[in-house]
């Protein structure tokens, strides 16, 4: 390859990584876009829109998001049309990886939690449809995970040692007192509404419901 044509490509990798780089919201919308945690499996952020406000047009991977209130977006897409979404309180949705330039057209702030998956493809683990002490209901399901919002029974207890085939964020729907001990490390013992921790698939936990009342909680089981 002749220099120019060499330098060319480059310069054309560069600008490409350089733009998809620029469309992380973090990046580019920080006011409406907060990282909460990080790690090799998801990456999970607070989205806060208040009433009337507008993002940029900004890319996800493939996620999951939690509303905690309700909300209604319209999502700009990169070709000049549009598509809105109506979402209740404490629902899920699945959503395919994309470009969308998000707009509260409610009436409300929407305040919600995305959940972005960072596997380059779907696991393979097999997702339960029940557990024990918990009731399960599906809100929303894709290729690579399952939102259940469930109720934890006041005699809920996973004991010290339980694990897990399955990755899972654990996103509190109200304030309560739960005791969640992940791998050794000091307890969560107070959660707050919008509260979230992750447990790895495979590793060692301890969960307890300590409050003396049915506590509810979205679960996202991510395979």
């Amino acid at each position: 390859m002749k220099p120019r044509k060499m330098w060319s490509v480059l310069s054309l990798v560069a600008l490409c990584s350089a733009l998809v780089f620029a469309q992380d919201p973090l990046k580019v919308d920080p006011a409406h876009y907060k990282l909460m945690f990080e790690n090799a499996s998801v990456r999970v952020l607070h989205i806060a829109y208040p009433v009337g406000s507008k993002s940029v047009m900004h890319q996800h991977p493939d996620a999951l998001v939690v509303m905690l209130a309700a909300g209604t977006v319209k999502f700009g897409l990169p070709d000049g049309t549009s598509q809105d979404s109506d979402m209740a309180k404490d629902t899920a949705m699945y959503t395919p990886a994309g470009t969308h330039l998000p707009t509260n057209i409610g009436k409300t702030a929407v305040d919600a939690i995305l959940v972005e998956f960072k596997a380059a493809s779907p696991g393979q683990a097999v997702l339960p449809a029940s557990r024990p002490g918990m009731t399960v209901n599906v809100l929303a399901e894709g290729p690579r995970a399952i939102a259940y919002k469930s109720t934890a029974s006041p005699t809920f207890a996973e004991p010290a040692g339980t694990k897990h085939d399955f990755d899972q964020v654990v996103i509190a729907l109200a304030p309560t007192q739960m005791t969640l001990a992940i791998d050794g490390k000091p307890a969560k013992t107070t959660w707050a509404r919008g509260d979230a921790q992750f447990i790895g698939r495979g590793v060692a936990h301890e969960a307890k419901n300590t409050s003396g009342n049915p506590v509810d909680i979205i679960v996202v089981a991510i395979k």
